[in-house]
């Protein structure tokens, strides 16, 4: 059975100026996208899924789905606003999406194998698909709630251009996640990395600090589980405005209640990612240097 990858792809991209994941990085027109599926297919994933904005949907044709439709099957959704169970109020002033937790919601009914979960403007690397693939090798029914967490060290993730969001973790002594806490602002100053709590003070971060980068494996039964998650959530913050169910809300959740493991899978590639217009060039050097060590072909599809 063929492990599914589904692609985060509905940010508009408000820090960025513009659609980062549409954003050409290859020297043959090539996005980060791009990079992702091929490292995929030949990781063996068998099924793409994106979740878009409605808004982007002519775009996204005419650059991504038409020139990889060829090479693996593809589906989309759009993350709505509204998209939400029934009964519960919430507050139709909104105009903010309600995060990734619910983004991921989106492809329910649409997955029926493992899959891993990505952003679209990240690159992780093959070996990352490769880790992922090899991990649910096998898989059955038994291994249900058995889920896994792509893991990299912080300080070979961060932009020189601003702050970013990272999944803080803590693992036991097994590489089991105990702990997932969604930073929304990282940065590295002068006197080290910090990341800011909810009173706004600057906490410390080492370099070897364990993160998500949204790079995550899981089962159809983590639907069910998202599903509820979230219905819990807005009858606490349906009339925010700006309140975001996220992914690590809902791993942590599952894990404190004993409901599902999650292992951390180490990954020693290098990741890369666009935040802002000026971490491209940081991207487009990085992609050049693996083209030139033979990790990539000059040009990705024929």
């Amino acid at each position: 059975m063929k492990p599914t990858l589904l692609i985060l792809a509905a940010g508009i991209g408000s820090r960025y100026g513009g659609l980062k994941q549409l954003d050409t990085i290859g020297p043959h027109g090539e996005t980060i996208i791009d990079y992702s599926i091929f490292d995929a297919i030949r990781a063996g994933f068998g099924k793409v899924v994106f979740i878009i904005n409605e808004r982007i949907e002519k775009d996204f044709n005419d650059s991504i789905i038409r020139k990889l439709k060829p090479y693996i099957r593809i589906e989309y959704v759009f993350q709505e606003i509204w998209k939400v169970p029934d009964g519960i109020p919430w507050s139709k002033e909104r105009t903010k999406p309600w995060g990734t937790g619910h983004a991921l919601l989106m492809a329910d009914g649409l997955i029926d194998t493992p899959f891993a979960v990505i952003n679209a403007d990240d690159f992780y690397g093959h070996e990352a698909y490769r880790t992922l693939a090899d991990y649910y090798t096998g898989w059955t029914s038994a291994r249900d709630n058995d889920y896994a967490m792509v893991a990299f060290e912080i300080g070979k993730t961060l932009s020189e251009h601003g702050f970013v969001c990272r999944g803080v973790c803590q693992t036991d002594s097994r590489d089991y996640l105990e702990n997932v806490v969604e930073r929304t602002w990282i940065e590295r100053k002068p006197e080290g990395i910090v990341y800011k709590d909810e009173e706004n003070k600057f906490i410390p971060l080492s370099d070897e600090t364990v993160v998500s980068m949204n790079f995550w494996g899981f089962t159809p039964s983590f639907f069910d589980h998202l599903r509820s998650g979230f219905k819990g959530f807005l009858l606490v913050n349906g009339e925010h405005l700006k309140a975001e169910y996220y992914i690590p809300t809902a791993v942590n959740f599952l894990i404190q209640e004993k409901i599902a493991t999650v292992r951390v899978l180490p990954c020693a590639a290098k990741w890369y990612g666009i935040t802002y217009k000026e971490d491209k060039e940081i991207v487009v050097q990085g992609i050049r240097h693996l083209i030139e060590k033979g990790e990539y072909p000059e040009k990705l599809w024929s």
